[in-house]
């Protein structure tokens, strides 16, 4: 990793343990930038994708944070400022995605989802501002999710939620715009990714037209762009990256 167009630049990825996140932090980290990797348990994982990084030249730090609390999204913002001495870039990639019928999901469960994926995502957002604001601007990236466009059965809390951070994306690049932040959303199809639990029942229901699933760095790729000096007159979009399922 010898630099690119994200040299100099320092970046939160949440919940870049595993999959989409980790495909995120590499591919910013191939551009240059420096990259804290989060996770909200797995400190194993974590630190083996930091260490991916700086295996291949480049800056990366794992930090265990829970995103749905004030704490954990601040100590995320103090690890890149410990560690890189600022702050220019925010993916909100952590989400919690359980499927349960619409009668079972009580408050608890409710509150549980969008703690991580929405609540996380205004509070890392809200504790990066004045940090962004120093740095002389900088992207917020959201990732969205392609059940929120299309609906899908045992997953009200997380299509909730997630349909929520396409409202917050394009609120805050309105009130962002002013200190030259970009903020969008990227909202992926069918992804090839390890899981811990069974296959989403509605992945049965859609196919693509490019006759395969996507990747995990393809996702990374449109996100990688987003944050890069070619993307600044993009902002308040959501891009869809599904192969065709769904045409936004």
């Amino acid at each position: 990793m010898s630099g690119g167009d994200l040299q100099g630049r320092a970046a939160i990825v949440t919940g870049s343990a595993r999959n989409i996140g980790r495909a995120i932090a590499r591919a910013l980290a191939g551009a240059g930038a420096a990259v804290v990797i989060n996770a909200r348990s797995s400190e194993v994982e974590a630190e083996a994708v930091a260490k991916e990084i700086r295996d291949a030249g480049g800056k990366a730090t794992a930090r265990i944070a829970d995103v749905g609390t004030p704490e954990g999204a601040a100590a995320l913002v103090g690890a890149a400022l410990d560690h890189f001495g600022r702050l220019d870039i925010l993916v909100n990639n952590a989400a919690v995605r359980r499927e349960m019928d619409f009668a079972r999901l009580d408050y608890e469960e409710w509150r549980a989802i969008l703690a991580t994926i929405l609540d996380g995502a205004y509070l890392c957002a809200h504790a990066a501002l004045p940090h962004l604001i120093a740095a002389g601007g900088g992207s917020i990236v959201n990732i969205g999710g392609l059940s929120s466009y299309t609906g899908a059965a045992r997953r009200a809390h997380v299509i909730a939620a997630k349909a929520g951070l396409v409202g917050l994306t394009r609120a805050l690049a309105h009130d962002l715009a002013p200190h030259a932040i970009t903020v969008n959303c990227v909202a992926p199809g069918l992804i090839d990714t390890a899981r811990r639990g069974p296959e989403p029942a509605h992945h049965a229901s859609h196919a693509t037209l490019v006759g395969r699933r996507g990747t995990p760095e393809e996702i990374a790729a449109v996100v990688r762009f987003l944050c890069g000096p070619d993307a600044r007159y993009i902002t308040g979009q959501t891009l869809h990256a599904n192969g065709g399922v769904y045409m936004g």
